[in-house]
């Protein structure tokens, strides 16, 4: 009792304190912008039928993901239906707008429970999913910083403080003696031979999540595999470049300001707020800064990014929420033929009749 304490006021402090980030971000942007003339920008500025294919063009990154992460779960003998993984998928991103990376431990419990799997396998299939992303990002500031290097120059010398910053914080020696003192900590969690049952709990679970996350090393479709990835990357830079068009003072920044912008936001995702609250938002006006769009001063934002970071975040959160909406219900429809024996849930090679 007193553990299952500990956990949920851990929980609560956990997700807390990603809200009160992106609550915090958000209100200092918007309490440092002239809101009369983004109003005004909103008013006059944009052609809101452009959202139109943004918002399909979204869509489909879901249904990619969820066709790319069916692969790695028939990879470890669980063979969920297509639209369930859809559905997870809008579900993921619905709790996320509530608790910040709660949706990819919910969603793979869902599919965990429907399937009748190991949860910590799926778990496995789940972090593969979330690192490839986080390689495809990695990818992407790469090529778009020698690309595109000029305007990070040209915004490093307006801002010397912001380089000096970074510097500082790359020759740090405490920054690299804390990076040394946790791999060297991790390796002796995981070489040394005790019957220390928390490091031995943790060996297991480490070894099930291996076992989903490997997954991708064996399964069929490799390509497949590959073939998705850009597909979904491709929808996020897609719908972003579309929104451009939809704004009378971004429809000519062009491909490589927009892939800029597109990488910002993407590392600003990683931030656990709320859906990118507030630090998506930075992370675009930074960048449309970076081309002549207003000037980076989070004394004074500029109207028109802040516009354009505004509504592009809002119709995105008000599509997931539609999407989450529609999950749930879809779900709990589901779970009812389950009960009464009207699907086939397929585990382990077998199908079985509930």
């Amino acid at each position: 009792m007193q553990q299952q304490v500990k956990k949920i006021i851990s929980d609560s402090l956990k997700y807390a304190i990603s809200i009160a980030i992106g609550v915090g971000l958000f209100y200092f942007l918007y309490n440092n912008v002239d809101m009369e003339q983004m109003r005004s920008v909103l008013r006059e500025s944009v052609n809101y039928w452009w959202f139109v294919p943004v918002i399909v063009v979204s869509i489909f990154s879901h249904i990619f993901r969820a066709c790319r992460w069916r692969l790695q779960l028939r990879a470890i003998n669980v063979d969920a239906p297509l639209s369930a993984l859809i559905n997870s998928i809008f579900g993921t991103y619905a709790v996320n707008l509530i608790f910040p990376r709660l949706g990819e431990v919910w969603r793979t419990g869902y599919i965990a429970n429907r399937q009748k799997a190991s949860f910590t396998a799926v778990l496995g299939s789940m972090v593969a999913d979330r690192l490839t992303d986080t390689v495809t990002v990695l990818i992407l500031t790469i090529f778009t910083f020698f690309i595109a290097r000029g305007a990070f120059y040209s915004f490093l010398d307006t801002y010397p403080q912001v380089k000096d910053g970074l510097w500082n914080l790359l020759t740090s020696p405490w920054v690299w003696c804390a990076v040394v003192a946790c791999i060297a900590v991790v390796v002796w969690l995981f070489t040394s031979n005790t019957e220390n049952r928390f490091i031995v709990r943790i060996k297991q679970m480490v070894a099930n999540l291996w076992e989903g996350f490997s997954a991708i090393g064996r399964m069929n479709g490799k390509w497949q595999f590959l073939g998705y990835t850009i597909l979904i990357w491709g929808c996020y830079f897609l719908q972003l470049y579309i929104a451009t068009f939809a704004f009378t003072f971004t429809g000519a920044i062009g491909l490589k300001a927009t892939l800029v912008l597109f990488v910002l936001s993407s590392i600003g995702m990683g931030i656990p707020t709320n859906g990118g609250l507030g630090s998506w938002h930075v992370a675009i006006i930074f960048g449309l800064s970076l081309y002549g769009i207003g000037s980076f001063d989070p004394a004074n934002f500029d109207p028109q990014a802040s516009a354009f970071a505004m509504l592009v975040w809002g119709v995105q959160t008000m599509l997931l929420i539609v999407l989450g909406i529609y999950s749930f219900a879809y779900m709990a429809i589901d779970r009812r033929r389950i009960k009464k024996g009207k699907v086939l849930v397929r585990t382990s090679g077998n199908s079985m009749k509930l």
